[in-house]
């Protein structure tokens, strides 16, 4: 039995991508020594294991001593394995005992069921994105971290490769996210959309009747909200930061329609912010948060905002909307009382009549390539064992990743999911190039960028043109300086 059927939380069916949630500025910890030994070649530590009898490497290693993803069996591979892994993660709500929905310690705890013998050190930071990255300069990191934002080009000097890109499709889906050179380096935690978490109970009180599906629409509902509700619309998360960041998420398939858009064209493309006149593309998604600011329809004191505190207010009927990856949803439910008042819409864009969703893994979990070869094997288990048995993805009302599995508590009706295209070979890093030159930093965490939308929206600094044309030109100017080809 898995342990969706055990321990899920009982959520409505409608929906929750990006990035996931934090607190403060201080790490929650549960013992956080880290126990990984460095190697200079984890390929040879498993060779080494299998020739030497070691009863791990025996035990489920094929052959070659070479560790794979797709050969391992749960519950009959590694079963005697003996050793003790560290999690570096950006969950830090899992860890807390007012969290009303599957904990770290209910994992681990089914997870030692199947392997008692493996111990599971999990340590989570609210500062997540950064600290990760500070974590893999310093050389001395977890034997498991969700991989944060690093080039592709790098993932091989950080991570294990779980397998290739053909063998690792038929095992997971979003298999190309952490692809590089026909290796796969990461296994999304989760999948997850983009859209807006709403309470229903709210917009239901300002007379809104059908969820809007144009950006006009979407701004005369938040007018609508403020006029008829004690409610702050739209609350923009500002002070947190890396929330602005989920802006940036809806520029691809939502905004155009098009799942090759985003790493395929949008670097070839001249002037990528400017007004398609159609209510589309980036222009029009940044738009949004421009003019609810300027229109007064967010919080009075954006400075103020509160990550942690925005939870339990949308959950009380205190917030009408809130722009967020799908992975917001069970958060905002699981926060009150009033899980049932908590919806999921989709980012009101439409494109020729259709709206899309775009639909992508969440972080991925990547193996520390410096571990020893018991704890690669224990991570690889333990990755493999939180994909298909833990019901993880599930719980947190996200989309398949277990290639094998279509459960999912999610549904946008009339609304078509679609999946980026990976870039074409050869502009791997392109974008990241492309991000760097410019300092847009899309999908990057690109945080200032959104916030200085918010702040000009205020102050009446910088008309929103102003701003996209500023943005134009830096683009511009980045593809000359990288001899970008400009074909769109």
């Amino acid at each position: 039995m898995k342990l969706k059927k055990v321990l899920a939380v009982t959520l409505i069916a409608a929906m929750t991508a990006g990035m996931a949630a934090c607190g403060n500025t201080n790490a929650n910890t549960t013992n956080s020594d880290q126990t990984g030994t460095t190697t200079n070649n984890a390929a040879d530590d498993a060779v080494a294991a299998t020739e030497s009898g070691d009863a791990a490497a025996d035990d489920g290693a094929a052959e070659s001593g070479a560790l794979s993803y797709a050969d391992i069996t749960l519950g009959e591979d590694y079963t005697d394995l003996t050793t003790t892994i560290t999690v570096f993660n950006h969950r830090t709500d899992l860890q807390s005992a007012d969290y009303n929905g599957t904990t770290w310690d209910e994992y681990l705890a089914a997870f030692n069921e199947m392997y008692p013998n493996i111990t599971v050190e999990i340590t989570t930071d609210t500062n997540y994105a950064d600290d990760a990255l500070m974590h893999l300069q310093s050389g001395d990191y977890e034997t498991i971290m969700m991989i944060p934002a690093v080039d592709k080009a790098d993932l091989s000097n950080y991570f294990l490769s779980y397998g290739d890109l053909e063998t690792m499709q038929g095992e997971i889906n979003y298999a190309t996210t952490w692809e590089y050179g026909g290796e796969v380096y990461g296994v999304p935690s989760t999948a997850t959309t983009q859209g807006i978490v709403y309470n229903k109970k709210v917009f239901e009180e300002a007379g809104i009747t059908e969820l809007p599906t144009t950006p006009d629409e979407f701004i005369a509902a938040l007018q609508a909200i403020k006029d008829n509700t004690d409610a702050i619309p739209l609350y923009t998360n500002y002070a947190a930061g890396w929330t602005m960041g989920a802006w940036d998420a809806y520029i691809g398939s939502n905004a155009t329609g098009d799942n090759t858009y985003m790493n395929q064209k949008f670097v070839h493309t001249a002037n990528p912010f400017q007004d398609y006149g159609d209510g589309t593309h980036a222009y029009a998604v940044y738009k949004i948060l421009y003019d609810a600011v300027a229109n007064g329809l967010t919080e009075e004191d954006y400075s103020t905002t509160d990550w942690e505190g925005c939870k339990g207010m949308i959950n009380n009927g205190e917030i009408g909307c809130m722009v967020l990856g799908s992975w917001a949803y069970p958060q905002m439910e699981a926060a009150g009382e009033n899980a049932a008042d908590i919806g999921y819409m989709p980012f009101p864009i439409t494109i020729n009549g259709e709206q899309y969703a775009a639909a992508g893994a969440d972080y991925s979990y990547g193996i520390n390539v410096n571990a020893s070869a018991d704890e690669q094997a224990a991570a690889m288990v333990f990755v493999k064992w939180m994909t298909e048995e833990s019901g993880f993805s599930y719980n947190e009302d996200g989309l398949p990743v277990d290639a094998d599995s279509t459960e999912t508590k999610l549904s946008f009706e009339g609304v078509t999911f679609l999946e980026d295209e990976p870039a074409v070979a050869g502009e791997e890093d392109l974008l990241n190039q492309m991000n760097t030159e410019s300092e847009l930093n899309i999908n990057a965490g690109g945080d200032a960028k959104i916030q200085s939308i918010i702040e000009h929206a205020f102050n009446g600094t910088m008309t929103f043109d102003e701003i996209m044309d500023d943005w134009n030109q830096r683009w511009t100017e980045a593809q000359e300086a990288l001899e970008v080809e400009v074909t769109q």
